[in-house]
Parts: structure tokens; sequence; C-alpha cells
């Protein structure tokens, strides 16, 4: 089963989305959260593997939260947003601070089971035009510095990457770049690794943010 524990400061939402994954065989709602404040606590108590997390809360919000987590936890569970607009800047934010991806409130049913699933895999939720938009948006310019020049990706390593940006699962990047998907998966664990990055959504921010791929528009 995969333990979710849901954070909205809004009590129908929570009501909605607990009816919704707790149609699903394989998902169990664990705990529920109006305030990122909550959420280290029922953490430790609980351990999700999920946390759905809103962004935008009164008081402590969805990125302090994740940030806070994925600080002190030596286990964090894994952080999947949810959001109104997918291009608010705080769904960058937070996925800057380590939310393993987003879902949109307004998502199908089959679409937020789908969503827990994957991020519970241990794989990213990329929207790759979503996260152009916004890492194109921000004012800032390139908050995160060059971080692909001191990572020193091989040839090979930064096509991943950039074939990566487009949201390609491994097999069709293995398709593309004529490889074997477990050498893919190799290359892309190394990109991570070098990196620093926690997930594939970690990787594609700092590839936009260093300037190694340009946002642009759909």
């Amino acid at each position: 089963m995969i333990r979710v524990l849901l954070v909205d400061d809004d009590e129908l939402v929570r009501v909605g989305l607990r009816v919704i994954l707790d149609g699903a065989p394989d998902l169990t709602i664990v705990g529920e959260a109006a305030d990122g404040a909550e959420v280290p606590p029922l953490v430790a108590r609980l351990r999700p593997d999920v946390v759905l997390m809103d962004v935008r809360m009164p008081g402590i919000d969805g990125i302090q939260a994740t940030r806070h987590l994925l600080a002190t936890s030596a286990a964090p569970p894994r952080i999947l947003v949810v959001t109104t607009f997918e291009h608010d800047d705080y769904v960058y934010e937070a996925l800057r601070a380590g939310a393993s991806g987003f879902v949109l409130k307004r998502a199908r049913p089959a679409e937020l089971i789908e969503a827990v699933r994957v991020v519970a895999s241990g794989e990213s939720l990329l929207f790759p035009a979503a996260i152009r938009r916004l890492a194109g948006a921000r004012p800032d310019g390139r908050p995160g510095g060059d971080r692909l020049a001191s990572a020193r990706l091989t040839d090979r390593e930064a096509e991943v990457l950039r074939q990566m940006t487009t949201g390609r699962s491994n097999a069709e990047i293995a398709a593309e770049l004529h490889l074997g998907v477990e050498t893919v998966k190799t290359h892309v664990g190394n990109v991570l690794a070098k990196l620093g990055a926690r997930d594939r959504t970690a990787a594609v921010i700092a590839a936009y943010e260093s300037g190694f791929v340009t946002p642009g528009t759909d």
C-alpha cells in the first residue's frame, strides 16, 4: 500500500482528495494537515510514502514545508504539489525546494491516482512545457548559477540531460539516442549524482537555471 498524507488548508479539498484516493486499492490516506507547520511531526509519526502538498497555505506554506522536510528527514517522503494554477510561481519554487512534481486540483481522478503512484515509485512527474514557462517567466534570471559547469558531465550525459528536459522516459531516450535502456538508466543516475539532484525534476530545473537549455514557449 502507498501511504499518503494530505496537506491543504481547505477542508473541502481534503475531503475531495480523500474520496478520490481512497477509491484506489493500492492507496491509503494515513493523515491530514491544514498547515505546513503540522507536516513534520505527522511525517515522523505516520511515515507516509507521498505527501500531497498544497503550496499556498497561511502560516507555513508548502514551499517552506517541503524545504524543511528534505533538510531534516533522513528518509523524506516524496512530495507531490497540488495546485490550482500550473503557471503559479509557487509551483516552481516548490519544485526547486525538492518536490517531485505537481498535479492540478482540477485533474481527473484517474490522473491524480496515477500521479501519486508515479512519485511513490521514485519517478518524477514532469510537465516540460509548464516548467519551461515557469523558468522563463522568472524575473531573477538564473538563480541556480552554472551548476552544469562544475558537474563536468560527459558529452553523452549532457545528451541524456537534454532529453530529460523534454520529459522523455528512459525507454524513449534510449530509442532517440540508439542506446540500451539500462545504459540510459546508468547515464541518468550519473547526471543526478553529478548535479546533486534528488530526482529528474531537480535535474531539469538545474538545466534551465544554468542556461544549459533555454526556457521557451510551446
